[in-house]
Order: C-alpha cells, then structure tokens, then sequence
C-alpha cells in the first residue's frame, strides 16, 4: 500500500512520479522563494546599496579625477562599508572601489574621487 504523498507548499495530494515533492510548478516556485527571502533579500539590499554608492561616485566624478568632501557624499546617501574592491598603492595609499569608481581619504574629511581606466 503505498503512502499518500502531499504537497509541500499546499499540501494537496501529489500524483506521479514517486520522487515529486510538489504538485505544480507555481507551488515549486513558491516554496522556494519562501524558503530564501531571507537571504535573497540580503543580496538584493548589498546590491542596490552598491548600485546606489557606484551612481554617487558616477555624479560627483564626472571626469576621471577630482576633490570632494565627506559629508556630499553622506548627503547623497553614500555607504562607506560597501565596496567591491580595494586597491593598496606602492605608497601604501588604500583606494576603495565600487566597481570602477574609487575613492581615496587624503584627510581632513576630503576624498580623491577617481575613475579605474579599462
């Protein structure tokens, strides 16, 4: 005899194939959407913030190079915890990059914004 299968979205009996754990693509779907929001919405957070930080960068650094201070940025809604690459000169200098765009604290609350050439 064998056992009744059900769902594990909607528990609603599963007809088929033995290994089948869901009754429809939709409740596949939404099981698993369920089961990583947390994470997913973790990622997707990082990711806009850093979208968000690169177009900050982008406004203010219209030209390859040029001086602004802290508190624009901060203004703009600029994050300074989220970076996608940091970059150690021979002179120890640590350029922070959002992708192409990076910034150096040359002191006293100013930053050298400066764009990565391809």
């Amino acid at each position: 005899m064998e056992k009744e299968k059900k769902c594990l979205e909607c528990g609603t009996e599963i007809l088929g194939r033995a290994d089948k754990k869901f009754c429809s693509d939709y409740c596949r779907n939404a099981y698993n959407n369920r089961k990583n929001k947390t994470a997913n919405n973790l990622i997707r957070t990082t990711n806009n913030q850093l979208k968000k930080n690169w177009r900050i960068l982008e406004k203010f650094n219209p030209e390859e190079k040029t001086k602004i201070h802290k508190s624009k940025l901060i203004q703009a809604g600029f994050d300074f915890n989220l970076f996608t690459g940091i970059y150690t000169t021979k002179k120890q200098s640590v350029y922070y990059f959002v992708y192409d765009q990076g910034y150096l604290d040359i002191g006293h609350d100013f930053y050298m914004l400066v764009k990565r050439l391809k």
